[in-house]
């Protein structure tokens, strides 16, 4: 039985790590300096990654998204249109342990879901509604940008599989973040899902029972969300926004 009482199955994901790290670290994505001495363990069937703009997390889950099949700039093994990012030497130079290997899930990447969309939109052109059977049944153009969030992870997300998420805040307001952290929990109570997930949200990263990894300068490691800068921050301005911005701005003006 996986921490917190979960049913057996999930992760299937163990652990991630440099067998050998690689001599030659000077291109990106090797050159990232929280790579030095990585190693992630998943015990739990949902993790969250944390961490600054440029810490590497996005990097990870597509290097993750790399070994499982999928197209890097959001999909699964199915979908085949261009992909965005070149995480091919860090994923080689990787070691990935799983319980089992599991190729089934998606790639939820919110910089490129535009062009997830767009994607499903020409594929509709061939094989008509029947594109869209897995996602709401319509274009996920037609729909706001939450919205066609919202409609993936209710339509696509389910069953067994491996479900990385890339910021899946970026369009959602806090109600359907919300919405959001319950269907997380369905698919961790179904014991068949494993979920990894990069967030800058507050109300995301709460999610109960999960494993946190706090990416900060050249480290990673696990931690509360309470001792994250975004939790701090969003915390501070909340119990006095006025102050809290009078302080930002005297810092600006002076």
């Amino acid at each position: 039985m996986a921490k917190g009482g979960f049913a057996l199955g999930a992760p299937f994901l163990q652990r991630v790590y440099f067998r050998e790290p690689p001599k030659d670290r000077v291109e990106y994505p090797l050159s990232l300096p929280i790579l030095d001495g990585l190693d992630l363990t998943f015990s739990t069937p949902v993790t969250v990654i944390v961490g600054e703009n440029g810490s590497g997390k996005s990097t990870l889950l597509e290097t993750i998204a790399y070994h499982c099949g999928f197209n890097v700039s959001g999909g699964n093994r199915d979908h085949v249109y261009d992909q965005t990012a070149d995480v091919a030497p860090l994923a080689k130079a990787l070691t990935f342990a799983w319980r089992p290997k599991v190729t089934q899930g998606f790639f939820m990447r919110a910089e490129s879901f535009f062009n997830f969309a767009g994607y499903l939109d020409e594929m509709s052109r061939h094989a008509g509604s029947v594109a869209y059977a897995s996602y709401g049944g319509s274009s996920l153009h037609r729909q706001s940008h939450g919205e066609a969030f919202l409609s993936l992870f209710e339509n696509r997300f389910g069953g067994k599989g491996i479900y990385i998420l890339d910021e899946p805040e970026a369009a959602l307001s806090p109600q359907r973040q919300i919405q959001l952290l319950a269907i997380l929990r369905a698919l961790e109570e179904s014991g068949e899902a494993q979920v990894i997930m990069a967030t800058h949200s507050p109300i995301l990263m709460a999610y109960p029972n999960a494993d946190l990894y706090y990416l900060e300068g050249d480290t990673i490691r696990l931690a509360d969300y309470r001792e994250t800068g975004h939790y701090r921050i969003t915390r501070r301005f909340l119990e006095n926004p006025d102050a809290y911005l009078r302080e930002i701005f005297d810092r600006f003006d002076s």
